[in-house]
């Protein structure tokens, strides 16, 4: 037994031939990387800037101190104002007060009380009759928003009697501290500005005025946050310390302790502001001193019992006031004065309602950010559009504020909010920019093309839909306006363009008065050779059908055909009038009479046609016109026609049952019977398309909008008021879906039409019975009317061969392919029927 070695091929060994090679994993993970880029660098640009949002929330940058202030101050001025505790009331130094100095100066004897405010700043004894009285009244506690840093200017007399005041009241008097930063050349030294020793040794409370201001420049935070950050010994604060001293505490913390009312000792962070200035009760500082506002204004001194009176300034001339929540924003403009400010957190810690934050570390914030993001980000990315991800973006944003405007309203809670909000807003403006900026460069790469090829007709049907685009096709038609076909027809409009071609109002400059005419230009887009040749043989055969066509007083005479740098030219006689489009409005359909002269009008048209060997192909309301000069109508655009085959024209008049050769399906959906459809139209396709003219000309309801049997017949009589049911009935033979069944030729419905009685049928149109009030009622009939727009209407008359141009529904020529019929679905024949004669053709 020989046993074989095996080898395992090496990595760089070639696969043999015919093996598919396999890329490496590196490769792969490039290919990857690069279509990942194509595909999501958007949402991988928007994912940075989640990430960047999420990095400074994490190492708590200011600027996210900054956000999240004043989304905070936003949703208090939304909520809007509460009604504040009642048992704290502001006995207000304002610029009343200020005033009372004077009356004591005009009469010393009367007013003889208001001495100790004769003149700011006020002697000390003022604020000590103030205290004696309130406190007698029952008052809890009085609070003093004034510093007594210094001896008084009045003498030690004046300190003397203001102590002996706060010694009578002891801890149940409150008065203020306030912390000063002083430069040095070592730093920053944080210099408290205490009472007067005589008055802390008097055993009153001392609480700290001052905040913490944030990045925003507003006070938010309570006075023990301030406290808590300072690093200051106790003794250089408060001097030498003696037994029985506590530690500094805030002024809310001091009033609550004088008034003797317990609160939650847990650390608390921030004011809960119950609205602007004047929310909280205030009472001039001098109606306590008068004896006549005290009795009568203040019933004695009872509206302060069981309160807490605050005394601070709320003068302009003070200038104490700070930015807050409610305080110098766009909805509340008037500032808040520091009294008011400490009114707010007297009010927070007795209630126990200050805002706590949820998440206080900043790491676990930053995942928040994150996560919220990425989430917005992930939407974003299932969906291309522009506007769609702009509007992910603010519904995330909206839903985020939502959710936390309800937390801090409902629940006082405080969770990130404008940090996320902003980053979603910029990754919202980003992604919409870069989208914009995306569309406008493609936009203009598209109109350089466009202005390459603005000559391609496709190219102008383009720029028709596009309003940015015009100024180029106006452009291109100011060049073509006042050009000179063969010396002698001058290009004064632009009446349409199509894929083959362009139609033109021209003037005739070789004939007396210049008269107008119609210029259709059929372009050859191909440098075949053989191409051309073919489009020159078969645009001159169909200059001798229209030529012969145009002998007929209702149908546009040829005036001239010739080719121009491989360009054919048709010239045909301009017809003044309204289209029966215009006519057959849906405000405006015909009355039975007016039905019966269009059809008594067209019909010898359309035998004389049929006559010549030709099948118009495109019979519509569009293509027919009634001349302004005689009121006939007129038939138009014979693009779409067809020659009718020798062999056909050789079996005589009779061209009914004449077979036509498989072709391309050419007309008007809607217009265009079924056989047609297939590429194989007869004589009788004229007839159908001129009964459904009749049909929408009577209801004023365009093809698609009448309804249909199971068979494929129309149904539309219902839809009229005494309606003849002979004339009925030779519409419906016309429009019958078997063309079998329809009438053989135009001859055979003038027949059947001279057979009504005229006089019989109604000169009533549906809009008079059924549609008066769709229309004015000054308008004039049909008979009479004549369209503001004959210049429109004339220019729809003429289009290049083989296509309408029209903005109606249904009014498009339509060219389907040539393999139509073979792709529609088949029903078996039955065994004793025989196919229609006019579809066996040559077989």
């Amino acid at each position: 037994m020989v046993r074989q070695k095996l080898v395992r091929p090496s990595r760089t060994d070639k696969p043999a031939d015919g093996a598919t090679a396999v890329l490496p994993v590196r490769s792969r993970f490039s290919v990857w990387q690069r279509t990942a880029i194509s595909h999501h660098w958007r949402s991988a640009l928007s994912g940075v800037c989640i990430a960047i949002a999420a990095g400074a929330v994490g190492f708590n940058l200011g600027i996210v101190n900054l956000w999240e202030r004043d989304v905070q101050s936003l949703f208090f001025e939304l909520r809007g104002p509460l009604k504040p505790p009642e048992d704290i009331v502001i006995l207000a130094i304002d610029a009343e007060s200020l005033a009372q100095g004077q009356y004591y100066l005009e009469d010393p004897e009367r007013y003889a009380a208001l001495k100790p405010i004769e003149s700011w700043p006020w002697q000390r004894q003022a604020y000590g009759q103030v205290i004696e009285r309130l406190m007698d009244a029952g008052a809890k506690a009085v609070v003093l928003d004034v510093l007594f840093p210094a001896p008084s200017a009045y003498g030690e007399a004046d300190d003397e009697a203001f102590a002996k005041v706060l010694k009578r009241y002891g801890d149940r008097i409150v008065l203020a501290a306030n912390y000063n930063n002083i430069s040095l050349r070592q730093g920053d030294l944080t210099q408290p500005s205490l009472p007067l020793q005589q008055f802390r040794d008097a055993g009153v409370q001392v609480g700290s005025v001052t905040f913490r201001r944030e990045m925003n420049g507003k006070i938010h935070r309570l006075g023990q946050a301030f406290l808590d950050e300072l690093t200051l010994d106790e003794a250089a604060v408060f001097g030498k310390p003696r037994p029985g001293d506590e530690a500094p505490l805030s002024f809310a913390e001091a009033t609550l302790k004088a008034a003797r009312m317990p609160y939650d000792q847990r650390p608390q962070e921030n004011i809960f502001f119950y609205g602007p200035s004047g929310s909280f009760a205030q009472t001039p500082f001098w109606y306590v001193l008068d004896d006549d506002p005290w009795r009568t204004q203040l019933r004695s001194g009872s509206d302060f019992k069981g309160k807490i009176v605050i005394i601070g300034t709320t003068a302009d001339v003070h200038q104490d006031f700070h930015d807050a929540p409610f305080s110098r924003s766009f909805l509340y403009p008037q500032p808040m004065a520091g009294v008011e400010v400490l009114a707010n957190t007297v009010a927070t810690l007795q209630t126990d309602l200050a805002p706590t934050q949820l998440i206080s570390q900043p790491p676990i914030n930053a995942l928040v950010v994150l996560s919220v993001g990425l989430v917005v980000v992930g939407l974003m990315s299932r969906t291309a559009k522009p506007l769609t991800r702009a509007m992910i973006a603010g519904g995330g944003i909206g839903l985020w504020a939502l959710v936390s405007y309800g937390a801090f309203v409902g629940a006082r809670v405080i969770l990130i909010t404008g940090t996320p909000i902003l980053a979603l807003a910029t990754v919202g403006c980003l992604d919409f920019g870069i989208s914009f900026t995306a569309d406008r460069l493609k936009r203009r790469r598209l109109r350089t093309t466009l202005a390459r090829y603005v000559t391609s007709p496709l190219v102008q049907e383009i720029i028709s839909e596009q309003d940015d685009f015009q100024d180029l096709l106006a452009t291109y038609q100011a060049d073509k306006i006042g050009t000179l076909l063969r010396d002698r027809y001058r290009i004064i409009k632009i009446l349409g363009a199509g894929g083959f071609g362009e139609t033109y109002l021209a003037e005739d400059t070789q004939r007396p008065g210049q008269p107008s005419c119609v210029v259709k230009q059929l372009k050859i887009i191909s440098d075949n050779p053989k191409a051309h040749h073919l489009a020159q043989r078969l645009f001159e055969s169909e200059a001798v059908v229209l030529g012969k066509l145009g002998e007929h007083s209702q149908i546009p005479r040829l005036l001239a055909y010739f080719e121009v740098q491989q360009a054919f030219y048709l010239v045909q006689e301009m017809v003044e009038g309204d289209l029966l489009r215009e006519l057959i409005s849906r405000a405006r359909p015909l009355s039975q009479k007016a039905v019966v002269d269009l059809l008594q009008d067209l019909l010898p048209v359309i035998s004389f046609v049929h006559a010549s060997g030709v099948i118009h192909r495109d019979i519509k309301p569009s293509n027919i016109i009634r001349r302004k000069a005689d009121g006939r109508y007129v038939l138009i655009d014979f693009g779409a026609v067809k020659t009718i085959s020798t062999r056909m024209t050789a079996a005589g008049d009779d061209l009914s049952d004449a077979p036509m050769t498989s072709t391309v399906g050419i007309g008007t959906q809607g217009y265009m019977p079924s056989e047609q459809s297939a590429g194989m139209p007869t004589v009788r396709s004229d007839l159908y398309a001129l009964g459904v003219s009749a049909i929408e000309a009577l209801t004023g309801k365009p093809p698609h909008a009448l309804r249909r049997s199971d068979s494929g017949e129309i149904i539309w009589s219902h839809m009229l008021q005494q309606i003849s049911p002979s004339l009925t009935q030779i519409i419906d033979k016309m429009v019958r879906y078997d063309f079998n069944q329809r009438y053989h030729s135009a001859q055979d419905v003038l027949d059947d039409l001279a057979q009504l009685d005229y006089n019989q049928l109604s000169d009533v149109r549906l809009s008079d019975t059924r549609l008066s009030n769709a229309r004015p009622a000054d308008q004039q009939t049909e008979d009479g009317a004549h369209s503001e727009s004959t210049a429109k209407n004339t220019a729809d008359q003429s289009t290049q061969p083989g296509i309408i141009v029209t903005n109606q529904a249904l009014d498009k020529t339509e060219i389907l392919p040539t393999n139509w019929a073979s792709d529609l679905p088949t029903q078996p024949e039955k065994p004793d029927e025989k196919p229609p004669e006019d579809m066996l053709g040559d077989r």
